[in-house]
């Protein structure tokens, strides 16, 4: 195969990813970031001398990642990955503890809730589908691999193609519980009727694999991608803006660099305006932004409080329905990610990281803000906390709407623009490539439904793969 020279944009999960397995497969690779740190949203912060990373806080299906160590392995020759960045990924014991209407249970729902045997009952069927799952996130959906993965889940699901319509299809389930499993579509940053029926069964496969943490915290991933795409010949140059793309050519602050294919892993809106398209975006539906509360204790919280919390609205759907009108809701979803000193990161106090479900508006909100004091008390009352947990705060920083759209996505949109039921999973929007653009290619969170880990990373693998047949041809 001729070695291409390529240009990635952007050193996120999907950059790094995509760039290490270009370069390793033979073609001379740069990756641009316009940011100082690698990462993208996952950034490492350091508040009082504590450190804490932003962006995605666990690690689901291990299995993706487990590939993308094996392609690399297999592409090119050299050492493992494994010798070169080796990462260490330790398990949760539980999902979280979820909080809903003054009830409360963990994933999985522990014997003697009431929850506990319906529960089990879904996970019996859904809790084995990780395989399958991994099979279509990291594989395109005409492989032959992926055939039986989808042949399994569509006769899991029947006619019944979103989340919503799939449990309210499951007359045995209460209530209560479909929402506390619905909840979780949120990490596409829509709602479970905007859904693929697949979002349903993540968090019974989450429940039965249990979730991971790197050892270091989650921008350890970030930072082994990049050991290993600089391992494999990748330049990253970091503090460089890029102002405009086009065929052939990448043009930054610093200079205009020749390119025979461009990769860009950024938001797929800003991707179009270095491209030069003008788009109204007053009116599109976006999915949600968050108000990111990251804190160095004083105090730990109670004994018993859980590494990772779900504090749900009384009433989901007005909370949907908020997000999609841009509008602050009454009542928020809310993350609660609680590390004690020594675990997880070598810190010397406890952290916590409160993370409140917000509308993409791009604005401001501090920690003394009306929509973020009122969150924090309702955290606080729902977790039985003796006081405030603004109380416990020590030092802490805030990342909001604004800061989010400092990425250049509308409105500060975590996963970009909230897409159509069809054009999620293989038929997403944008595709990878274009028939009108054979050299631009695009992977990441605005790409690939759900914007997660296993998401954006997955991507990569199917893109790459996609790009590397194609250019042997």
């Amino acid at each position: 195969m001729k070695p291409r020279n390529i240009i990635v944009l952007g050193a996120g999960i999907s950059g790094l990813a995509t760039a290490s397995l270009l370069a390793k497969a033979g073609h001379k690779v740069k990756v641009i970031e316009g940011a100082s740190w690698i990462g993208g949203k996952s950034k490492r912060i350091v508040v009082d001398g504590q450190r804490m990373d932003t962006g995605p806080a666990l690690v689901t299906f291990p299995g993706v990642w487990e590939e993308f160590i094996r392609r690399y392995d297999n592409l090119g020759s050299g050492p493992k990955a494994s010798e070169i960045a080796p990462i260490v990924f330790e398990p949760l014991s539980e999902v979280g503890e979820y909080f809903y209407k003054g009830e409360k249970c963990l994933l999985p729902v522990e014997p003697g809730n009431k929850w506990h045997e319906p529960w089990a009952r879904f996970e019996a069927v859904h809790g084995k589908l990780d395989k399958e799952i991994t099979t279509l996130l990291t594989n395109t959906s005409m492989s032959p691999k992926a055939v039986p993965a989808v042949s399994k889940l569509v006769s899991n699901y029947g006619i019944r193609l979103t989340t919503k319509s799939y449990l309210d299809g499951l007359k045995w389930l209460p209530e209560g519980l479909k929402e506390v499993i619905s909840i979780h579509t949120l990490n596409a940053g829509v709602a479970p009727e905007s859904t693929l029926a697949l979002f349903a069964t993540m968090p019974a496969v989450m429940a039965t694999q249990k979730v991971l943490v790197p050892v270091g915290g989650v921008n350890e991933i970030p930072l082994t991608l990049e050991k290993l795409a600089r391992h494999a010949g990748v330049e990253i140059s970091l503090n460089e803006k890029v102002t405009a793309i086009s065929k052939n050519k990448v043009t930054t602050a610093k200079g205009e660099y020749q390119a025979d294919l461009v990769i860009s892993s950024l938001d797929a809106k800003v991707t179009d305006r270095l491209l030069g398209k003008t788009t109204n975006e007053s009116g599109r539906k976006m999915s949600c932004s968050g108000v990111a509360i990251y804190a160095v204790l004083d105090q730990d919280l109670p004994s018993g409080t859980k590494t990772h919390s779900v504090i749900m609205p009384d009433d989901p759907a007005a909370l949907h329905k908020s997000l999609g009108a841009k509008q602050l809701p009454k009542e928020s979803m809310v993350f609660v990610n609680y590390y004690k000193a020594g675990h997880i990161y070598p810190n010397s106090k406890s952290t916590v990281a409160v993370l409140i479900t917000a509308p993409a508006d791009g604005k401001h909100y501090g920690i003394d803000s009306d929509f973020a004091k009122a969150e924090l008390e309702r955290v606080s009352l729902v977790m039985g906390l003796p006081k405030n947990i603004k109380e416990y705060f020590g030092s802490f920083e805030v990342l909001d709407p604004e800061y989010f759209s400092g990425w250049g996505a509308t409105g500060g949109a975590l996963y970009g623009e909230a897409r159509k039921i069809w054009q999620s999973g293989p038929l997403h929007t944008p595709r990878h490539s274009s028939v009108l653009r054979p050299w631009l290619w695009r992977v990441g969170a605005s790409t690939h439904p759900g914007g997660g880990i296993p998401a954006v990373l997955g991507g990569s693998l199917i893109a790459t793969e996609k790009l590397i047949r194609r250019l042997a041809r």
